[in-house]
């Protein structure tokens, strides 16, 4: 019975492992199509291999720690950055039937989980013993929390519509209409909030090299780097199956066209948003702290308390409708 209980976890861990592989080369050759340039092409067949390459040069790279840094908290501080991003996909219904737990709360663990993740981010920076990573923690730690105010108030909208925190039943809502459409402004103000939560381009200042070194990180090589970075792309797994649960009728077919498997069109609406990150990091530049900052307070969280204002008055207006 603990074998089959493990089975689940294990082979889900497996298959983000393989997600994360893929997306970081397809997140390059994407973007060097879309910038005529070539991407990677050196390792493998068309360049395959090249994430393989180098996963094995992180995990063979030689693990430095400085001398006078926080050892138990700096080797310590990867983990907790990490376990949240894999532990919130528990509550993600893949399918009707592919659930690992249904929570009545699902939506609220996932918050909650996610927001785990600046602790180790800010403990990474303190432990490092550098004024450079402790800003850049720092700034870290401002940009997650101002981004999780919007975000959180943007789904308001979604439990207001579908009556439940139940991830699951917030898909079975959208039998008839995905809450893209009635929700199209808490849509917006959730996907811009959940770049600057991946740290994704606009908003990737927590890795900005060329101001802070690399950020809060900026100690880390090897293996603890790599925990780092596998947290980042296991979060676009993550807040991409999120989107498409709130959003996008979760495994829900398109036109009534049923024949196809429920997790094929699950997959097939994850893959538009994974595609959506990249093509958006192609495209726009860096913005600077104080827009970042201005952009949150003072444009994105309006427009999320206006979005529960709207959903209120439509759902008394139009009950059957909303």
């Amino acid at each position: 019975m603990s074998m089959g209980i493990l089975m689940g976890p294990v082979g889900l861990l497996f298959i983000v492992l393989g997600f994360v592989t893929f997306a970081i080369l397809f997140e390059r050759k994407v973007i060097g199509w879309m910038q005529a340039r070539i991407g990677p092409n050196r390792v493998g067949p068309w360049g395959m291999l090249q994430t393989v390459a180098d996963i094995l040069k992180l995990l063979i790279k030689e693990d430095t720690i400085p001398s006078k840094a926080d050892h138990p908290l700096f080797k310590w501080a990867p983990v907790i950055a990490f376990v949240p991003s894999f532990a919130v996909l528990a509550v993600i219904p893949f399918t009707d039937q592919w659930v690992f737990a249904d929570l009545g709360v699902g939506l609220l663990y996932y918050i909650a989980v996610s927001s785990i993740t600046t602790i180790g981010m800010l403990a990474g920076g303190w432990a490092s013993n550098n004024k450079y990573a402790l800003l850049g923690a720092l700034r870290s730690v401002a940009q997650m929390i101002s981004y999780e105010i919007p975000l959180i108030m943007s789904v308001v909208g979604v439990i207001l519509s579908a009556q439940t925190l139940n991830l699951t039943k917030i898909v079975e809502a959208q039998e008839d209409l995905w809450f893209i459409v009635p929700q199209f402004l808490g849509f917006i103000v959730f996907f811009i909030a959940s770049l600057a939560e991946l740290n994704r381009t606009p908003f990737d200042l927590p890795e900005a090299e060329s101001e802070l070194v690399a950020g809060y990180h900026v100690e880390y090589s090897g293996f603890r780097f790599a925990f780092f970075m596998l947290a980042e792309y296991v979060y676009v797994f993550a807040m991409a199956s999120l989107t498409t649960v709130l959003f996008l009728g979760g495994w829900k077919p398109v036109f009534g066209l049923d024949l196809v498997p429920p997790i094929l069109w699950f997959s097939l609406k994850f893959l538009l948003v994974v595609f959506s990150l990249f093509w958006i990091r192609a495209t726009l530049p860096r913005i600077r702290m104080d827009q970042l900052m201005q952009l949150g307070w003072k444009l994105l969280l309006p427009l999320a308390l206006l979005n529960i204002f709207l959903s209120a008055v439509l759902k008394e207006v139009f009950p059957g409708v909303y």
